[in-house]
């Protein structure tokens, strides 16, 4: 039910202006600042004045955001971490409050997928989508809430995906990830809520598929496509930001991910129109194709990322 409020009240907050909150002078900290959305978050909060810490396994691609956002005048911080690993996540949140400072501002973009059907995943894959995309939100709050708590004042970003509020066949490791994120984030804002934190804002981001190659080879329909074609990474994170400064509490993206149709099961497609039947039945097996496409690149367990 309190998903369904939130979905009902964000959908007509797209619609509206509100005002947007400034952010200059924060620190925000952002998780997987080597991949694409969070090469682009950085250039979006770094363009609104917020100072940056910068997390990523990848220190090359990270090391090449930072350089992009410093040319926009802002303090940049580097951190190369494995966010599969607790006490790497703990070990150098200490770090950040030692060499930086208190953030503020935490965006847990960080995303992975092991690209294999169920029964011919390694175990380890499987571990780690759900260590990163989903265990990791758990050490990241309690890493850096405590903080906010203190002044009453913060705001966390959850990234996960529309994949964490329907489902599809041969990703099973990214949907449970994924629904595991945002029934973390739905708790933990009533848990602000209950405890009168009002200054402790939240917001969840729930993408169609993103163009970053991360479901690369993946396949839909043409039909589909016409309606909800697959999202430009910039369009994806601006339209996350305006959220953000707008202190919504979750945003979809596009804004038919709002409907609460996608949940029911496709033998109710009698009972629904044509352009949600298109949905439902071709949502079953558009990742088919990248499966086939992950397994014919790789053979050594190689991880996809965002």
């Amino acid at each position: 039910v309190s998903l369904f409020v939130s979905l009902c009240v964000n959908t007509l907050a797209t619609f509206l202006r509100p005002r947007l909150k400034c952010i200059d002078g924060e620190l925000c900290l952002i998780t997987g600042a080597g991949g694409a959305l969070g090469r682009l978050f950085a250039l979006e909060f770094a363009k609104e004045g917020a100072h940056l810490v910068l997390w990523d396994c990848n220190s090359a691609a990270n090391e090449q955001t930072a350089k992009l956002a410093r040319e926009l005048g802002v303090q940049v911080h580097t951190y190369t971490v494995d966010l599969s690993q607790r006490h790497s996540i703990y070990d150098t949140a200490d770090r950040v409050r030692t060499e930086v400072g208190e953030v503020s501002i935490l965006v847990n973009n960080a995303g992975v997928v092991a690209g294999r059907r169920l029964l011919d995943c390694p175990d380890e894959l499987l571990e780690r989508t759900l260590l990163v995309n989903c265990h990791a939100l758990f050490w990241m709050t309690k890493a850096f809430l405590p903080q906010m708590k203190s002044k009453n004042h913060g705001h966390i970003v959850t990234v996960a995906s529309a994949l964490g509020l329907f489902s599809t066949a041969c990703v099973e490791d990214y949907c449970a990830s994924k629904f595991g994120a945002v029934g973390f984030h739905e708790s933990l804002t009533h848990e602000l809520q209950a405890e009168d934190l009002d200054g402790i804002k939240t917001t969840l981001v729930c993408p169609y598929i993103v163009d970053t190659g991360m479901f690369a080879g993946c396949e839909i329909r043409k039909e589909l496509r016409s309606v909800i074609p697959p999202l430009e990474p910039l369009y994806t994170v601006q339209q996350s930001m305006k959220a953000i400064l707008a202190e919504q509490q979750m945003v979809c993206i596009p804004r038919l991910m709002y409907i609460p149709f996608l949940k029911k099961p496709k033998q109710h497609c009698k009972t629904l129109n044509l352009t949600k039947c298109i949905f439902l039945i071709s949502s079953d097996k558009c990742m088919l194709p990248f499966i086939k496409n992950t397994e014919q690149k790789t053979s050594n367990g190689h991880i996809k990322t965002a």
